[in-house]
């Protein structure tokens, strides 16, 4: 029995010492591939001087994806990680920068330092102390440092022409992370720090831009945003739905761009509330728009009130367009007014396109599969449907924000927003007049036309 046992007992012996050796092996090997963070910061200095240009760049150690750190058991190896760590940097950050010199692009930049920091360094609080901390001397190669959980300071540098010249930087840095935010800090000879923060990569960065670069910049910004907007297309569609005509669809179309353009030129500005349950409640109010008019178009849709309903939705769609933004004005330099006009043309531009296929594709739908009527009450209930989760789930995420005290300031809010309600409705009833007409020239020559109809049939 004795020796039985002993049988037993042996293999789970070299079981147990084969794990064993399995984990040794794996903590003194190097790091290998790891899982991409899910939150990254990045901060960076941008600094022309003379006929070179230094960027300082901090990041986490762990944003070096597929990087092999070597390691001395669990812990980072100090001793022989420059040069892994120098790969890592080539292929993830340098490899992914452009810099531009009054439109030309410059040589990748080469790495001047690069040193392993502790999470709780602060250095890059200003250029001068990230430079002298990057160039200082580095931490003890007997530390024990988990390799995911440290810093990476880099110092990267490039020739240039002149540090007056215009300069422009394109960051692909979204690859780094899940969520990436970057701050980057620029810093002209002679002149005031510019600040940039911007999630994932936002593309090529003028980072003083001229007024045609701002404005081609929001153009396209523009264009982009209202095809990517699935809530403003689901508007517009439900705008456009009963009336496909070039008139009613000139004074639609105009009348919603106006003013969306207005809240949109004021929220810029800072004249839009800044309390934080204002961003969910456009969100929901936008939704309770889609709802609105597609059960309109059901009940029957009234070309005389349409503009009217356009004009006042186009309000709050133009607040969500300022949150959407928010982010990118910062590229705009000097040029606010240019570039906030240049988003507008951009979004017109977009929604053009949208009804430049909408339409037909209506008309074709309505000519050869379904009759007008039943197909404007089935696509308007499909979009209805839609629109009213949105507006309930929007509506749970609102209801979580405490109700705004009755104080001074709110009131005076309330007050200003009751002024500006009271000027567009004025304005609007003053546009009304011109509206009739516009629409009644339409009609008569309609009526003109079918009165000659019978004429032309006799002859």
């Amino acid at each position: 029995m004795k020796g039985r046992r002993l049988e037993g007992v042996a293999p789970l012996r070299r079981l147990a010492a084969a794990l064993f050796a399995c984990a040794i092996s794996y903590a003194c090997a190097p790091a290998r591939a790891h899982d991409i963070p899910a939150d990254v910061k990045i901060n960076a200095f941008f600094k022309p001087a003379g006929d070179r240009l230094e960027l300082l760049v901090r990041l986490p150690l762990a944003s070096l994806i597929d990087t092999d750190f070597p390691m001395r058991g669990a812990f980072l190896d100090l001793a022989r990680a420059d040069e892994p760590i120098r790969g890592g940097i080539k292929v993830w950050l340098t490899d992914n920068i452009d810099v531009y010199e009054d439109g030309a692009v410059l040589e990748k930049p080469r790495i001047v330092a690069a040193l392993v920091s502790l999470p709780s360094d602060r250095s890059f609080a200003s250029f001068e102390e990230a430079r002298a901390h990057v160039l200082g001397p580095r931490l003890s190669s007997d530390l024990d440092l988990y390799w995911s959980q440290q810093l990476l300071d880099v110092l990267l540098e490039c020739p240039i022409r002149s540090d007056r010249l215009e300069f422009a930087i394109d960051l692909r840095v979204d690859r780094l992370g899940g969520a990436v935010t970057t701050a980057l800090r620029v810093m002209p000879p002679g002149g005031a720090v510019r600040p940039f923060e911007f999630h994932g990569s936002p593309g090529l960065i003028y980072l003083d831009p001229r007024w045609h670069q701002a404005v081609l910049r929001f153009v396209v910004e523009g264009f982009w945003h209202i095809l990517d907007g699935t809530d403003h297309l689901l508007f517009l569609a439900c705008l456009v739905i009963p009336f496909r005509r070039l008139r009613p669809l000139v004074i639609i179309v105009t009348s919603f761009t106006v003013a969306h353009s207005i809240t949109l030129i004021a929220a810029a500005f800072g004249f839009a509330p800044d309390w934080l349950w204002f961003p969910p409640l456009i969100e929901t109010l936008i939704a309770v728009t889609i709802v609105f008019m597609a059960l309109e178009n059901i009940v029957g849709s009234n070309i005389g009130l349409r503009w009217i309903y356009a004009f006042a939705f186009g309000l709050i769609h133009g607040f969500g367009f300022s949150f959407a933004l928010r982010e990118q004005l910062q590229f705009a330099g000097d040029h606010l007014v240019t570039s906030l006009l240049g988003f507008n043309v951009g979004v017109e531009i977009g929604q053009i396109a949208v009804l430049f296929v909408l339409v037909p594709a209506l008309n074709l739908l309505f000519r050869y599969v379904v009759a007008e009527r039943i197909g404007v009450i089935i696509l308007s209930a499909l979009v209805a449907h839609t629109g009213w989760h949105w507006m309930l789930d929007r509506g749970a995420v609102l209801a979580k924000f405490p109700f705004p005290t009755l104080d001074a300031a709110f009131l005076a809010s309330l007050m200003r927003g009751a002024m500006a309600v009271l000027i567009l409705a004025a304005l609007v009833w003053l546009a009304s007049g011109f509206v009739r007409r516009f629409m009644q020239g339409k009609q008569g020559f309609a009526d003109k036309a079918l009165a000659k109809a019978p004429a032309r049939e006799r002859r």
